[in-house]
């Protein structure tokens, strides 16, 4: 971190990843065996929501230079570097709720959720 600016560069952290679930795994090889030039999904962050911030799904079909690759038995993630500083250490999941499949996020760092679990704050 630079401590004059207040700004970090975060090339400069040793990152811990994001890890997939067998079942979101498996959902994401899925995506891709359906759909052609499919390569897996990007998770992002944006601000928004009561907490903060919220998680943003995305397909990928060319990967961004900025994006880090984590993969899990053949089923690939990429995460922009700019949210790993909000992301890191986040394990995948995708369960089913009643009628709804859903993927949803254990982020450790995340200190709080709204009510309805869309949005975090750090």
């Amino acid at each position: 971190m630079d401590v004059q600016t207040g700004s970090f560069d975060p090339n400069d952290f040793a990152w811990k990843g994001l890890t997939l679930t067998p079942d979101a795994a498996a959902h994401i090889r899925k995506l891709a065996s359906q759909q052609p030039g499919f390569l897996g999904v990007r998770l992002g962050i944006k601000q928004t929501g009561c907490a903060g911030f919220g998680y943003v799904l995305d397909t990928v079909k060319e990967p961004k230079p900025d994006d880090l690759l984590f993969e899990t038995d053949g089923a690939k993630l990429w995460v922009p570097l700019s949210a790993m500083p909000f992301i890191d250490g986040t394990e995948v999941d995708y369960v089913h709720e009643g009628l709804n499949e859903i993927f949803k996020f254990n982020n450790p760092k995340a200190q709080h959720e709204c009510g309805c679990g869309e949005s975090f704050g750090v």
